[in-house]
């Protein structure tokens, strides 16, 4: 790969990462596609468009691969258990565009135009999409909410989302320990996990305590979601930012319920 091209594209890896364990459901499938991606660009560089913007490109290159338009529909994509490889088939016919066009736009921040060029269609066919996903996650499965977050206003914007998409609020913890005893609890099916705790303690450290009673989906909130993105260590497959976009919360509630994922993160 030629440098400049990966200077150019360095920096949105990442962020692609994110996007693609939100959109396959878990890090091992999103990191192979991504590792695809990243080989069809070392084979033959001129698959990245150098006429608009690099993380435009990189992305729509990991849709053509991920959608099997680059790979075809049998490849074999490195990194995928059988099981894996089932649920990618599977996901391929189930997942509409509406909810990649919700991810795009939401969590990962591009325009209408961009979200289109990225995903190959009209950019006129964005608002329908987004208006379908945001219907869809409105039918999802009700379920109760434990909300791991110190600062009150944050935990009382997150209790005001959950409870718009229908969902109800278990309780709201503040520390580790308030946590995993509201957890053992209230038995909910659904965490939205702050990193930072009130009295010093972890998020992570009470959603592994959490996970080691029973599987939960898991959502995952910090101001610095790059530092958690290394790629050294198993990482969490929802991942929001702070200061969120309410839109993002609700994209992540609907795929971590679509995919019942739980956290993998080690502390």
């Amino acid at each position: 790969m030629p440098e400049s091209l990966s200077q150019a594209l360095a920096p949105h890896l990442p962020l692609l990462r994110r996007y693609a364990r939100a959109l396959t459901g878990g890090q091992n499938s999103g990191d192979a596609y991504v590792r695809a991606c990243l080989q069809a660009i070392v084979n033959e560089p001129s698959v990245i468009d150098r006429g608009v913007h690099p993380k435009v490109a990189l992305y729509r290159l990991f849709h053509a691969i991920w959608s099997g338009t680059q790979v075809g529909s049998d490849a074999a994509i490195d990194g995928l258990s059988r099981q894996e490889t089932t649920a990618q088939q599977r996901l391929a016919s189930m997942t509409p565009e509406s909810r990649q066009a919700l991810l795009l736009t939401t969590m990962e921040g591009f325009s209408d135009d961009d979200a289109a060029a990225v995903m190959g269609i009209d950019a006129e066919r964005v608002q329908p999409l987004l208006a379908d996903a945001l219907a869809e996650i409105d039918r999802q499965t009700r379920t109760r909410v434990l909300i791991i977050e110190d600062e009150p206003l944050i935990s009382m914007d997150l209790s005001g989302i959950v409870q718009e998409l229908g969902h109800e609020v278990a309780a709201v913890a503040r520390t580790r320990d308030d946590a995993v005893e509201a957890a053992k609890r209230e038995m909910p099916g659904l965490v939205l996990a702050d990193i930072q705790l009130a009295d010093g303690s972890s998020g992570i450290d009470a959603v592994k305590d959490i996970l080691a009673g029973f599987n939960v989906p898991v959502i995952f909130i910090t101001a610095f979601p790059q530092r958690l993105l290394t790629g050294e260590r198993p990482e969490p497959t929802f991942l929001l930012t702070k200061p969120f976009d309410p839109r993002t919360v609700k994209a992540a509630i609907s795929q971590a319920l679509f995919f019942n994922s739980t956290a993998s993160m080690a502390a």
